[in-house]
């Protein structure tokens, strides 16, 4: 491989030839050896929206020369539109503000800004401009992930929210055994359990979007501590305005830089959140893991979409591997939201020093969280199909429909019948024709699991 000479304060480095990033980005490629993983793709596109923000204001108010200024936005456009991504390599586990990151930016664009122009474009002097890696990096963790929110993750639970409800209306009639401990209970309709899922989902989109006010504030113009200084008057509301013409999304200067340097508490309210989301699934897929347990040996209530073999060895197993995937994305995102909580107490003093592992940890748990989202709604929720024979044939043998009786013969003799019943694998109506003085018609009615479920 050539090489070619960049150099920093620190010195001379070796970069390789081909490389649009400088020397503060290859000592970082040195340093770090550490994962392997980078920083995702939508926080780099959050920093070429940033970066092209400020150089506009800038060149706008005369503080960098206007045609270096239009220079630094196109190539920061390219940025942001997601070209150029191998050029960002450094691991995630690197300097705690972030910084590393910032100048891999700011080099990489003054390279391509530079190459295109023919000017002679400084990384810190201009791209860099009016701003720290520490109130770019903060402002780039709530720009990438309110817009994974608002374009990907809300829209995708409103997907499974509604895939959710189109399904109760299409089988919610069917009444089936109600379970709690795992134990049979009284019925419920199909339409019940399913509309409590949806209804899950909907308090997950309320408590999400809920969260945006906070995310959408901006620490850009705090520049190093919080004081603003370098940041010339008015230049992070006019970059938030120019934000806003890019992305749509009302983004807010925040409410105050020493909170929004120091803390990272709207991401780990997001993240908390998640956490809640990735619990829901979970109890979504665990029920569907159980409803569809058997074929024979199991509850086999419903049927999931047969998707793949589901063993090496035994022919003709399926298995709910749908809801598995699931369930296993839900439990990374419970890890993650562990490490940003962890990391968010790490706000020394005016800045917090775990930046880097915050936004990778929560922009994978916004990914992931969509992503399964939509594959249980489309592979698993929407295709099942119910085994209404084997529901029905479950219901009239559940002993525990005795419990309509409790006001006519108390709790006691209820008790007596739904054992004889289980015992003798008898219907109650059977036992308690014989047991009690109510008739049989009588019973047919009260005993009736469609009107037991109150519908």
């Amino acid at each position: 491989m050539k090489y070619r000479q960049e150099h920093d304060s620190l010195g001379s480095v070796d970069v390789p030839e081909a490389a649009l990033y400088g020397a503060q980005t290859q000592r970082a490629l040195n340093n770090f050896p550490i994962s392997g993983l980078i920083m995702p793709v939508e926080f780099i596109r959050a920093l070429g929206l940033l970066k092209a923000a400020c150089a506009k204001v800038s060149g706008e108010t005369g503080a960098i020369p206007a045609e270096i200024a239009a220079a630094i936005v196109t190539a920061a456009t390219e940025i942001a539109e997601g070209r150029h991504y191998e050029a960002f390599g450094i691991d995630v586990f690197q300097t705690g503000s972030g910084t590393s990151t910032n100048m891999n930016a700011n080099e990489v664009i003054a390279h391509l800004a530079g190459a295109a122009s023919g000017l002679a474009i400084h990384p810190n002097d201009h791209v860099n401009y009016g701003q720290s890696s520490n109130d770019v990096i903060p402002s780039c963790i709530h720009l990438s992930a309110a817009l994974a929110v608002e374009q990907t993750l809300l829209p995708a639970l409103a997907h499974l929210q509604q895939t959710i409800s189109t399904k109760a209306e299409t089988v919610g009639g069917i009444v089936k055994t109600g379970r709690t401990h795992l134990m049979d209970a009284m019925p419920v309709t199909l339409a019940q359990e399913l509309g409590g899922w949806a209804q899950q989902i909907a308090y997950a989109r309320s408590r999400i979007s809920e969260s945006m006010c906070r995310l959408r504030q901006l620490a850009i113009g705090g520049t190093a501590v919080g004081t603003g200084v370098n940041a010339p008057q008015g230049f992070a509301d006019r970059v938030v305005v120019e934000l806003r013409r890019a992305t749509g999304v009302e983004w807010q200067v925040a409410d105050n830089y020493f909170q929004a340097l120091s803390a990272q508490d709207a991401a780990l309210e997001l993240s908390g959140h998640l956490k809640n989301l990735a619990t829901t699934l979970t109890k979504i897929s665990n029920d569907l893991r159980w409803m569809n347990s058997g074929p024979l040996a199991g509850l086999a209530e419903i049927q999931l979409p047969a998707l793949q073999p589901g063993s090496s060895i035994m022919p003709g197993k399926v298995n709910p591997v749908i809801p598995e995937a699931v369930a296993m994305a839900a439990a990374q995102v419970t890890g993650n939201d562990a490490t940003i909580t962890m990391a968010a107490q790490s706000g020394n003093f005016q800045l917090n020093v775990m930046l880097p592992v915050i936004a990778y940890n929560l922009l994978q748990s916004l990914q992931i969280m969509a992503s399964s989202s939509v594959v249980l709604a489309d592979k698993a929720i929407a295709g099942f199909t119910v085994n209404t024979d084997h529901i029905e044939q479950a219901l009239r043998r559940n002993p525990i429909l005795v419990t309509a009786l409790n006001e006519r013969i108390g709790y006691e003799q209820g008790a007596a019948i739904a054992k004889q019943a289980f015992k003798e694998q008898r219907p109650v109506i059977d036992v308690a024709c014989e047991l009690t003085d109510i008739s049989r018609e009588e019973l047919e009615q009260l005993l009736d699991p469609a009107r037991l479920t109150g519908v």
